[in-house]
């Protein structure tokens, strides 16, 4: 099972994390990733480059001299494509780019590029990411001390941080996106992956469980509370033992 090192916001080490083996531990697939990463280049394109012909183009309705007795050769128009100002033959026309890749596949592409990121030890996780404000300088500092592998950082919150987006935006070396927006030309152009938990967390439910990004968002927030009221249970408990121990003691004091 593949597994990873989580860290804190100094930069050490506080335990291992193990991933899931469905979305972290696959193959990947070469052909799939190239298919994928080209018909999202070609999806970013407009189509609407346009050249006009010779039926296009202002003017040219009379005919320029005579037919015959000028020694030149005949000429019906002067926007034909020989002249200068004539039109264009076989020149650019809107259309669309647009290439479907099958959902299955995209899923797959993403996969194989997060596996690679573990493989090769690329994916940092964080245990949380909290700012006090929006300080590059401290965005930076924090970055210094991971063990970061490369030039292109790119950082995937599980919701928005508007210290962490507005202290890295600044950064020419990273980047920062919902993990709602997690893409294959994003992963591979970028060295390393910094993410917290909740981001794996996500990552896990929808490509590995197959929930929705909604009910995936749902689920990491409602395992908050959850996780916190536990806690203040096992301290309601302690302190109720530690109540009942001295008024024990107490009790057999006066006795």
């Amino acid at each position: 099972m593949p597994s990873t090192t989580v860290y804190n916001q100094a930069g050490e080490a506080v335990e291992k994390l193990e991933l899931s083996e469905q979305v972290f531990g696959v193959t990947p697939n070469m052909a799939v990733l190239h298919q994928v990463v080209t018909a999202q280049l070609v999806n970013r394109r407009q189509g609407n480059a346009s050249t006009k012909t010779r039926a296009e183009v202002s003017g040219g309705g009379k005919k320029p001299y005579r037919q015959k007795g000028t020694g030149r050769a005949r000429q019906g128009s002067t926007r034909a494509p020989q002249f200068r100002h004539g039109g264009i033959v076989f020149g650019p026309r809107p259309h669309p780019y647009h290439h479907d890749v099958p959902r299955k596949m995209r899923r797959l592409a993403i996969l194989s590029a997060l596996s690679d990121k573990v493989a090769n030890e690329k994916l940092i996780v964080l245990n949380e990411l909290t700012l006090e404000g929006p300080r590059t300088k401290d965005m930076v500092t924090f970055l210094d001390k991971l063990p970061l592998d490369g030039k292109r950082v790119l950082m995937m919150l599980p919701q928005r941080n508007e210290n962490v987006v507005l202290s890295l935006r600044n950064i020419p070396f990273a980047k920062v996106q919902h993990v709602s927006s997690i893409n294959v030309v994003e992963l591979l152009k970028h060295d390393c992956l910094i993410m917290p938990v909740k981001t794996v967390r996500w990552i896990e439910l929808v490509f590995g469980e197959g929930l929705s990004a909604e009910e995936a968002s749902a689920r990491i927030t409602d395992e908050e509370p959850e996780n916190s009221a536990s806690e203040s249970e096992t301290l309601d408990d302690e302190e109720l033992e530690d109540s009942a121990s001295e008024s024990a003691g107490a009790n057999s004091e006066e006795a």
